[in-house]
């Protein structure tokens, strides 16, 4: 696994689309190896905007493992989201418990090697911008089959 390559390429990444004035309000990229023992543990390989503690990603890779999305919901930091939306290698959610008028979101995307959990502040606008940028950064890490 290239880690400068990944690292270079999050940072440069993360400066032009996570914060205010972005599409992104926060960013989590998750080391992930769905064909690996189920022992082996997912860790945070970069974050952006937000904190995320062990348990909260352990609880959030259980629900990604056991393929939840249609049953359950799922929480990334304080906040609750329901899946909205499903597709072969990404899904998109809406938070439930937010006090944004314009509401909140998360586009979660899976490449070969991670996990990235883009949020974003608003609606259907935002959302798209979101998933542009997301799809920027994964499109990425897929040249180099991460």
């Amino acid at each position: 696994m290239d880690w400068a390559y990944v690292h270079k390429t999050w940072d440069k990444w993360a400066s032009t689309n996570i914060g205010s004035g972005h599409p992104l309000k926060a960013a989590l990229l998750i080391n992930y190896d769905p064909t690996g023992p189920s022992r082996l543990l997912s860790t945070i390989a970069e974050q952006e905007g937000i904190k995320v503690d062990v348990i909260e990603l352990r609880h959030f890779m259980d629900f990604i493992r056991h393929n939840k999305l249609q049953t359950e919901s799922f929480e990334i930091g304080s906040n609750q989201y329901l899946v909205t939306s499903i597709h072969e290698n990404w899904f998109g959610a809406r938070c439930i418990n937010t006090s944004k008028p314009a509401g909140e979101g998360a586009i979660v995307m899976q490449t070969a090697a991670y996990i990235l959990v883009a949020i974003y502040e608003g609606s259907i606008g935002p959302a798209s911008c979101a998933m542009a940028a997301a799809d920027q950064l994964t499109g990425q890490l897929g040249r180099k089959n991460l």
